[in-house]
């Protein structure tokens, strides 16, 4: 009932800026959160960036003053910007949806992923 689809990972330097973007494809389920994971090589996925359907945001202290969660104006999209990136912001990010369909039933969507890599 939902396909998420990323796109905007990449290779950038240390210092540079990335912009991820992360959409449900068929738009059906009402969306409750979408949030951001990360998951480095060797390492569990973490949580980098929440948004509620209110429009509050959180972030993971490591990515705090430096990457912004918004949701796109079709309300089906949601981006992260990442800016100052550094190494240890390589790896995989991942897209969450939290949704629900019009009978109450609730769902947890994944993306697909996208790499992303930060040289030195």
């Amino acid at each position: 009932q939902a396909q998420l689809v990323e796109s905007g990972g990449g290779l950038v330097q240390t210092g540079e800026s990335l912009r991820l973007s992360c959409i449900d494809s068929m738009n059906i389920l009402t969306i409750t959160s979408m949030g951001w994971y990360h998951q480095a090589p060797g390492k569990q996925r973490e949580l980098v960036a929440n948004l509620t359907s209110t429009n509050s945001a959180h972030y993971a202290d490591s990515v705090k003053g430096r990457f912004t969660v918004s949701r796109g104006d079709a309300k089906n999209t949601v981006y992260l910007q990442m800016n100052s990136l550094k190494p240890e912001d390589s790896g995989i990010y991942f897209c969450n949806f939290q949704m629900r369909s019009a009978w109450g039933y609730e769902y947890n969507y994944w993306g697909q992923g996208t790499r992303v890599t930060v040289s030195t």
